[in-house]
């Protein structure tokens, strides 16, 4: 199940993100060309995923979310350009490929991250993606910027960097995760729910609840993949964040009772979407998923 709509919903931001990538003028052909290998160069499009599925579930129809998939998705590939510089993670391969200052220069690899954090804003906005009540827009731009600026996405990735070599406990831990890596799959969830013009209160609160479960899992399962997993599979340097002396869910937990905090963490978003039909499932498909990857 989860795989067909994975590939329904992940052609579909494909196409609208396509769009995106002409370069206005020559002389910014390859900062463009930097930017698209960032963004289209593979990847699971989880949060666009998210973005669609929260849309569906309140009775929307996926098109109307393909300003905010786009966007989270741009917003995601931006931050993996930066973490994979030498100053933050250094790191030479992302999604089996050779990371974006690998493949151009360092410089290049900067600006095409700035460029992508303001693309998609525009993207949020853009007409020919998605036509929203002006009222909707403002509330998605408000809580993208939250998501991924410092008290967000942004704010995780600082605490990380100042976490190596320290041993965080597990409040600790999940603070830093619930912004580095949960702020922006709990945007995805917020901005697909707004885009489908029905979301009332209770619902986005069941929504988020959700959302911060399986954000939080996402991490733990990621943290057990680098315990786990292989370079191949992973498409990403295995065993980094170990050789990083990063605090991390196995190495805090133990490993087993990593794995049994993330089926914890599914289950709990699984019960947050107990007010909703059928027309939720592919959300409750993503919470599995997302425990259940191998990569």
């Amino acid at each position: 199940m989860i795989a067909a709509y994975s590939a329904t919903s992940q052609a579909r931001v494909n196409a609208a993100l396509e769009t995106l990538f002409t370069a206005p003028s020559p002389e910014l052909a390859r900062l463009y060309e930097a930017m698209r290998y960032s963004v289209m160069n593979g990847g699971k499009r989880v949060r666009p995923l998210l973005a669609y599925a929260a849309c569906e579930a309140l009775g929307g129809k996926p098109e109307q979310a393909n300003g905010a998939a786009c966007a989270v998705e741009l917003i995601h590939a931006y931050s993996l350009v930066h973490d994979d510089l030498p100053a933050m993670d250094d790191d030479d391969l992302r999604r089996g490929q050779p990371t974006t200052h690998k493949k151009f220069d360092e410089a290049c690899a900067i600006l095409a991250g700035d460029g992508l954090q303001s693309l998609a804003f525009s993207a949020l906005l853009d007409p020919r993606l998605s036509t929203l009540d002006a009222g909707i827009h403002l509330q998605m731009v408000s809580a993208l910027a939250l998501a991924a600026g410092p008290a967000g996405m942004v704010g995780g990735q600082a605490i990380d960097l100042g976490s190596v070599g320290l041993k965080l406990d597990q409040k600790a831990l999940e603070y830093m995760h619930r912004h580095k890596t949960g702020a922006l799959i709990e945007v995805s969830v917020k901005l697909g729910a707004l885009a489908s013009g029905r979301a009332e209160k209770d619902e986005l609160k069941s929504l988020q609840t959700y959302a911060q479960a399986i954000g939080l899992a996402f991490q733990v399962q990621d943290d057990i993949l680098d315990v786990e997993s292989d370079t191949e599979t992973l498409g990403k340097r295995q065993g980094a964040d170990i050789a990083r002396d990063k605090p991390t869910y196995p190495a805090l937990l133990g490993l087993d009772a990593a794995k049994a905090y993330a089926l914890e963490l599914r289950d709990q978003a699984l019960h947050a979407l107990r007010p909703f039909d059928a027309a939720a499932e592919p959300l409750r498909d993503l919470a599995r998923y997302i425990v259940d990857r191998r990569s």
